[in-house]
């Protein structure tokens, strides 16, 4: 079972040296790839310590950009913490 970790954890990783990010409710620490980041530095740390889902969404990265980012999965999002997507009523 994957590790869980809660948003406030994720918060506290907000720096470009200590790098965390939530994409599709899965925690990367990306610390280590930012500098290698075709997208730039930048664009990572614009997310750092928050959920990047729409960004990383709106770029349409490949198939690739989502096999390199296995590398630096570290857990799963605390269920408590994921949007709740339900219909409007």
């Amino acid at each position: 079972m994957a590790k869980e970790i809660s948003l406030a954890t994720v918060k506290k990783h907000n720096k470009a040296d200590d790098l965390w990010i939530v994409i599709e409710n899965k925690v990367y620490d990306v610390t280590k790839f930012r500098l290698e980041h075709p997208g730039g530095e930048d664009s990572l740390v614009d997310v750092a310590g928050r959920d990047g889902t729409k960004e990383f969404i709106d770029v349409g990265h490949s198939l690739e950009a989502r096999e390199i980012m296995k590398k630096f999965y570290i857990g799963d999002l605390a269920a408590a913490d994921i949007k709740k997507n339900s219909p409007i009523s």
